[in-house]
C-alpha cells in the first residue's frame, strides 16, 4: 500500500499511464464530461473534494508544461482564477465552449466536488528530463 501521495487506485494508476503531450483535464463538479476520455470522479459532496486541493495534489505528482481554463473564470470566480494563474503564468485563456470541446481530446478528467463555476483547468504533460 503506498504511504504517501495519490492513493485513490484509480487515479493513481491513470497517471502512471500519461505521457508527453498528454492532456488531463481537472474539473467541477457540473462540468459536462464527453465520451472518450477516461474518467476519474472524486466528486463526494458539494465542495469536496475542492479544486484547489485536487489541483494540488495533481502538480506534486505531474510534470505539466501547460495549462489552459475558461475565460469566464477571470469575473465569476476570482479565487479560481487567482489560483491559476499563480500556479501557471502561462495561463492560456479560451471561452468556455472551447474547453469543453478541447476536453474531449484529453487523455483523463479528473472531477472534483467543486461546487464553484469554471473552476476547471486542461493541463498539458510534459517531461522530468
Amino acid at each position: 500500500m503506498k504511504k504517501a501521495g495519490i492513493l485513490n487506485r484509480h487515479l493513481a494508476g491513470a497517471l502512471a499511464g500519461l505521457g508527453h503531450g498528454d492532456g488531463v483535464l481537472v474539473c467541477d463538479a457540473g462540468m459536462p464530461l464527453p465520451d472518450g476520455p477516461r474518467v476519474v470522479d472524486l466528486a463526494f459532496r458539494a465542495g469536496v473534494p475542492s479544486f484547489a486541493e485536487v489541483v494540488d495534489g495533481l502538480l506534486a505528482e505531474l510534470v505539466v508544461e501547460g495549462a489552459t481554463a475558461a475565460r469566464e473564470v477571470r469575473e465569476a470566480n476570482a479565487e479560481c482564477a487567482a489560483l491559476l494563474d499563480g500556479l501557471f503564468p502561462a495561463l492560456a485563456l479560451v471561452p468556455h465552449e472551447r474547453l469543453k470541446e478541447l476536453a474531449a481530446g484529453a487523455r483523463l478528467i479528473v472531477r472534483t466536488g467543486e461546487a464553484r463555476p469554471y473552476a476547471n483547468v486542461l493541463l498539458r504533460c510534459g517531461v522530468f528530463f
